[in-house]
């Protein structure tokens, strides 16, 4: 009689939790892509769950890593592509929620070189270290004004006992000569709490091989330019970070955190220019070989923040601070032969480029219970950001020369507040930032009046859901956003080629990005489903301005973009069988690009997609078959539109050792094609014309991952921090 009431109280919570119970005779464990399953026999029933990947909460969807057993040899870059709302194309350009704007987080905390250098550092990151990802869509008033509408959060794998040291070991290597290192180690000392982690990466000549034609018909005079580029950017990288935490009681927490980005590439290339007549007569040509042999990129973060716990339950106030530090160097000389009829009077040119940001952040949040279901967040930081640039053009047989030195300060100082209320079924969220932003810029070398200017923003936000059943939920919200001028973009220096000429301009302003979304999600364990349409729109953007005279193209920028964008964001994961495992995750839009003074429209339909199938195969063997691509047409911006392109992957790992704490996979990346292909066309302005570029394709790898030790925590983090993100255009912190 005892032993039938256990079955039957197993049984009833099975039934609520919608689990399978199928029968068997044997005990048994399974590990898939998609779950973990475990069994226990109890007299012939057998009880049998699944855990789910896939979690939404008010303000974000998470992706459990830790359980999908890919995890083991892939690196967060190729997770991400399994990530609801995250879409990575072929080139491993990441977007989240249709939009490439977008912060990112480790644990937590901003983290500036992932947002400025993700395609380097999350491809050299193994998933292995990641307990899941998180896709933060509705961020809030306390940092929704920072220039994106969703949040990458990565929070690093880690359990609740504090003793022991672990670590991960992990290196791979691709057949076009691409060699990646990756280690961590996490320790403690009584209170202390400490984790580094070290990547290093080298790109080929082969693997950074970029070639392209382009074509451009002036309208003006119906001459025709024609290129064809043929380049390589070899190079190394290396990113190093060192986190800590000190527990200073229960109520009071230290941590702390610095690292670096540190790359150096060595480009060179040739070309060809050639300028033909409608007649098809030649009016001119030349070569051009270029090189790069000194450009450096060093960025350097460090943060502080201290947490402070009351009595009361989930009261909490944080201290923070954080000082970014990027430094650009560029050296470029251009040498130009076989000449003939050249509209230009020099032989070369030689540019020198330094460019220089220096960041400081404080900020207050105190965080209060009201009562059941009710919570107040209240907040305010300070900003002191300064970018520097000084450029220099020298041309080779004349006597022309530039220098230009640069110098702009912005100082924000922003307040907020953040009210969450849940009950039963309902769940709301509603805030309102505002932000005092003081602008100014100087010319030290006197070419320029200096300039200054005052902006005041309010940025609501809010949001709602509803738990329609245990498996069905639906969200509403609505966000806004500032996008702020970077260096690039404001930067007045001119940088002349024998075809064109760029220039950024001083007067630009801030511009305001609002947002509305629906999220659909439906969650059981063999299925997840979620729909998100949503529509952006904004006027007042900021903008490239291309015009041509005299077979010459000039490039500014300005507030002139007005923009409109409906998306569908969908994903699917179902396990059909206990083995077998499909992804698809989409996101089909449509955009709209005005400029409403040159009355120029650039519009059409794309789909962004990728799809997975994983197979468990006998001997332990897993395989993988990937596909991704872009359908349709997407505009780049109001000149230009891109292209289809597509690309697929297919891999065979499998793990050694007690716990499987050895994993090796083999794979290949688009093994039918040597070259990938991506072509734009251009649709207004003075010119038409397309480009077209190759990259390489096929390559062949192997990966192989180790994890030691027996630490079961990670490095404490404050549950607040800081993170700035509101800049276009120009490098920023870790930029």
């Amino acid at each position: 009689m005892k032993l039938k009431k256990i079955v039957s109280l197993s049984l009833l919570m099975a039934a609520r939790a919608g689990i399978a119970m199928p029968m068997n005779q044997a005990d048994s464990t399974s590990v898939s892509n998609d779950s973990i399953t475990w069994s226990k026999e109890l007299d012939g029933v057998v009880i049998k769950a699944q855990k789910q990947l896939i979690k939404q909460e008010i303000d974000r969807i998470a992706y459990d890593v830790q359980s999908d057993e890919e995890s083991k040899t892939l690196t967060v870059m190729d997770m991400l592509r399994k990530v609801p709302m995250v879409t990575v194309d072929g080139q491993d350009n990441i977007r989240v929620k249709s939009n490439s704007n977008f912060k990112i987080y480790k644990n937590g905390h901003y983290d500036p070189r992932l947002t400025k250098n993700a395609k380097e550092v999350l491809k050299s990151m193994p998933a292995s270290m990641v307990k899941r990802i998180e896709v933060i869509t509705d961020p809030g008033a306390r940092e929704d004004a920072e220039g994106v509408d969703a949040v990458l959060n990565i929070v690093m794998a880690g359990g609740s006992n504090m003793e022991g040291i672990t670590g991960v070991v992990s290196a791979s290597y691709r057949s076009d000569n691409h060699f990646n290192y990756y280690n961590s180690l996490t320790g403690q000392m009584g209170r202390l709490m400490l984790s580094g982690d070290y990547a290093y990466g080298r790109t080929s000549r082969r693997e950074s091989r970029y070639m392209s034609d382009n074509e451009r018909t002036y309208l003006e005079t119906g001459n025709m330019l024609q290129t064809h580029n043929d380049q390589s950017n070899p190079g190394h990288y290396h990113v190093a970070n060192v986190d800590a935490s000190y527990d200073i009681d229960s109520l009071n927490l230290l941590s702390a955190s610095f690292g670096g980005f540190f790359y150096n590439v060595n480009v060179q290339g040739d070309s060809r220019a050639s300028l033909s007549a409608p007649s098809g007569q030649l009016v001119y040509r030349y070569d051009n070989y270029y090189w790069m042999p000194d450009y450096q990129h060093h960025s350097w973060n460090g943060r502080f923040d201290y947490e402070h716990k009351t009595r009361r339950k989930g009261e909490r106030f944080t201290l923070s601070y954080m000082l970014a530090l990027t430094r650009q160097h560029t050296n470029q000389e251009n040498t130009y032969t076989g000449i003939v009829n050249a509209p230009f009077s020099y032989s070369g040119i030689m540019m020198t480029e330094r460019e220089r940001f220096t960041e400081h952040t404080f900020q207050a949040d105190w965080l209060r219970p009201l009562g059941k279901g009710h919570q107040l967040e209240i907040g305010t930081k300070y900003i002191d950001r300064h970018n520097g640039s000084n450029s220099h053009q020298e041309f080779y047989g004349s006597d022309m020369q530039t220098h230009d030195e640069f110098r702009h300060i912005t100082r924000v100082l922003a307040g907020y507040a953040d009210y969450i209320y849940n009950w039963e079924k309902w769940s709301a969220r509603a805030g309102l930032r505002y932000e005092y932003s003081f602008m100014k810029g100087c010319f030290p070398d006197g070419s320029g009046e200096s300039f200054d200017k005052h902006l005041s923003d309010w940025v609501p936000q809010a949001t709602l859901r509803y738990q329609i059943t245990d498996a069905q939920s639906l969200k509403l919200n609505y966000t806004t956003s500032i996008n702020r001028p970077g260096i690039s973009y404001l930067n007045p220096a001119a940088g002349i080629s024998p075809t064109a000429v760029s220039q950024g301009n001083p007067q630009l302003s801030s511009s305001h990005i609002q947002r509305l979304n629906i999220i659909y999600s439906y969650i059981l364990p063999r299925l997840t489903f979620q729909l998100a349409p949503g529509y952006t729109f904004y006027s007042g953007g900021i903008s490239s301005v291309q015009i041509a005279k005299n077979d010459i193209r000039y490039t500014t920028y300005d507030n002139i973009l007005r923009y409109r964008r409906f998306s569908i964001e969908q994903y699917v994961q179902w396990k059909p069988f206990d083995r077998t495992t499909l992804v698809i995750n989409n996101n089909l839009r449509y955009e709209h690009n005005e400029n409403p003074n040159l009355g120029y429209r650039n519009f059409g339909w794309s789909d962004n997609y990728y799809a997975n199938l994983s197979q468990i195969l006998p001997w332990k063997l897993r395989l993988n078959l990937s596909a991704w691509g872009l359908i349709g047409y997407q505009p780049s911006d109001i000149y230009s539109m891109q292209h289809s392109s597509d690309g697929c992957s297919v891999s065979l790992q499998r793990s050694f050792l007690k716990g499987n704490r050895l994993t090796v996979r083999l794979g290949a990346d688009t093994p039918f094609s040597k070259y990938t292909t991506s072509t734009s066309k251009t649709v207004n302005g003075d010119y038409r014309g397309y480009n077209k570029a190759w990259l390489s394709g096929r390559t062949f790898s192997i990966n192989v991952n180790w994890r030691f030790g027996s630490l079961k925590a990670n490095v404490k983090k404050t549950e607040h921090s800081i993170d700035n993100d509101d800049v276009v255009g120009g490098i920023k912190k870790g930029k």
